[in-house]
């Protein structure tokens, strides 16, 4: 009876070791079926992915002069870079060579590198995003501390530009301020600004908000 127990035992033991090992086989066959972390998103393919969220560029505005662009062509590292658009609006791709970035929006750059890029790679794809807007700047000149060019943010109007300037000087004609600016069709508007008004509520009109290159004049 001892042997026979013993021999038992043995084939109970063998038995047990053979479900645990299948057990653990069907698990890694299991697991390997979902790679995926869990509690992840899934990472979705196709370009400029990288495990992180692309920033949607926005399609009105206009690329100008000194801006800093973010050039990104999929599975290219060694076209994709970060340039800025030079004084004469153009930027240097490889393969694509000298390309118009000024005057234009990130998407019609985008489909315009991704056309001189057809010759040499199949089917591009191009993402162009503006990393550092320079070229969005306004003037302010005459009796104000510290004259010069600034860079102009969304919400600037001319009393913004003023206090940006470190107010008037001593002798600055507060009623007589007026801004330049550019007409589409060529030529400039002169457009007043009576400070002493302004302040006091009225006219409050006059306190526009700026365009690029809008040059303020305080005599």
């Amino acid at each position: 009876m001892t042997i026979t127990t013993g021999k038992t035992c043995r084939r109970i033991a063998i038995f047990a070791v053979c479900i645990s090992i299948s057990g653990w086989i069907v698990a890694q066959t299991d697991t390997s079926k979902n790679t995926t972390k869990p509690g992840a998103q899934p990472v979705a393919s196709g370009p400029n992915t990288g495990g992180t969220a692309v920033r949607a560029h926005d399609d009105t505005y206009v690329i100008g002069a000194d801006d800093v662009l973010a050039i990104n062509v999929w599975k290219e590292p060694e076209v994709s870079r970060t340039v800025p658009v030079r004084s004469d609006g153009k930027i240097s791709v490889p393969l694509a060579g000298e390309v118009q970035a000024s005057g234009e929006t990130p998407r019609q750059l985008e489909k315009e590198l991704a056309s001189k890029l057809q010759s040499f790679i199949s089917e591009p794809e191009v993402t162009v995003i503006v990393t550092e807007v320079k070229s969005q700047k306004f003037n302010i000149l005459g009796q104000v501390s510290r004259p010069g060019s600034y860079p102009l943010t969304n919400a600037s109007t001319v009393l913004d530009a003023i206090a940006i300037a470190g107010g008037f000087r001593d002798f600055a004609k507060q009623k007589s301020i007026y801004i330049l600016r550019q007409n589409p069709n060529g030529g400039e508007s002169r457009l007043p600004f009576n400070y002493k008004d302004v302040i006091k509520g009225k006219n409050s009109a006059q306190n526009i908000k700026l365009q690029p290159r809008d040059t303020i004049v305080v005599p």
